[in-house]
């Protein structure tokens, strides 16, 4: 392949990246579909409609991830997730810090994109702040912390760390038709938890689930079979072009915001290229602003006071060092991650919950205090 044509493969990439996050902001923005939100409603009121559409959502990118996997086009190990190297102590801790960072924040990663699409200018404070927090993790002061700590204690496998690896080499079995099995399996129960009761079936509900889910996983079929590059002809290695882990990727939303200041501060080096990314970024933020203005949504908003500044300023921080250190969001582990299957996503996931738990059991009882 000559390099005229990766350049054009590059593009292509980046357009499909940039498309598809587009979808994504409408759609978020359409339904408000939010993690955080969703962990709230069932905490504070007792709602569980928002976590259904979350779950949905899980069900459909983990379906369509591992039928890829089945087919041949995908393999769990060329994503960031699959590796041996199981970093437990990093996802329960980066979790947390994630989890409640994005309740005094007042959404996650890609909230807070959308909620700028919808004029908010809190949460383009909020960008800022996690943007140059998660570049300090990813190459700056908390990353040397980072490096020495957290992600010094590992469990290092004999194979990938994805559940169809790990039973592949225990039974034998064939990899592909066990992530068939698997993904079917699991991601079908969630789904049908989903839908079991009347609210899962609501059309928002329907949107945001299977919507969010497929765009995932075309989001993962972009980077991983059509950016698929067997033998670049400058390096000779196996490329997938345009991400920045130089590997397959879908969406995630805490590494692109440092990646997208970056980008923008040193646009004039030549070595600052788009990445699908960066390009994700900026199409969430497209997406629903568009919706937003057709819905007349769209309303300036800032921070009521100091406290309320001080609180989205804390939970940029912790979000940007947090979600760095976890390797992922919500979407990032909680979507993308936990689609593959991998070990350290589950475990990532299941430290973001608890730790939007506890910071919203601690505003409710600072209120009952104040009362």
């Amino acid at each position: 392949m000559q390099e005229i044509d990766l350049k054009a493969l590059a593009t292509l990439v980046l357009w499909a990246s940039f498309g598809l996050s587009v979808v994504f902001g409408a759609i978020t923005q359409r339904t408000h579909f939010c993690t955080m939100g969703a962990v709230a409603d069932i905490v504070n009121i007792g709602d569980w409609t928002r976590m259904r559409m979350w779950v949905m959502a899980i069900g459909v990118a983990m379906i369509g991830f591992n039928v890829m996997v089945a087919l041949g086009w995908l393999d769990a190990a060329h994503s960031l997730y699959g590796g041996p190297r199981v970093l437990w102590l990093s996802a329960l801790v980066g979790g947390a810090m994630f989890g409640f960072g994005m309740v005094l924040a007042s959404g996650c990663g890609s909230k807070t994109l959308v909620r700028i699409g919808g004029g908010n200018l809190k949460s383009l404070v909020v960008f800022v702040v996690l943007g140059v927090s998660a570049f300090a993790t990813l190459k700056g002061v908390t990353a040397v912390a980072r490096v020495a700590t957290v992600d010094s204690v590992a469990v290092t496998l004999a194979t990938g760390q994805d559940l169809p690896s790990l039973l592949a080499a225990g039974t034998g079995l064939a990899k592909p038709m066990l992530a068939a099995v698997l993904g079917l399996a699991i991601g079908g129960a969630l789904i049908a938890w989903s839908l079991a009761r009347t609210e899962g079936r609501s059309a928002d509900n329907l949107l945001a689930g299977i919507g969010i889910g497929a765009v995932i996983v075309a989001v993962w079929w972009v980077t991983g079979r059509l950016g698929h590059v067997a033998e670049d002809p400058n390096t000779l290695q196996e490329a997938f072009v345009a991400t920045n882990s130089q590997r397959m990727e879908s969406l995630s939303f805490v590494a692109p915001v440092a990646y997208t200041l970056d980008w923008l501060m040193f646009f004039s080096d030549k070595s600052k290229l788009l990445t699908v990314g960066i390009v994700s970024v900026v199409g969430v933020v497209t997406g629903s602003a568009v919706v937003a203005l057709l819905n007349r949504r769209f309303r300036w908003e800032g921070f009521r006071d100091a406290q309320d500044t001080a609180n989205h300023l804390i939970g940029a921080l912790l979000m940007g060092v947090g979600g760095v250190t976890a390797l992922g969001c919500t979407i990032g582990q909680g979507l993308s991650g936990v689609s593959t299957l991998s070990l350290t996503s589950f475990v990532a996931l299941a430290a973001i919950v608890a730790g939007a738990v506890a910071a919203l059991r601690l505003q409710a009882w600072r209120i009952e205090r104040s009362v």
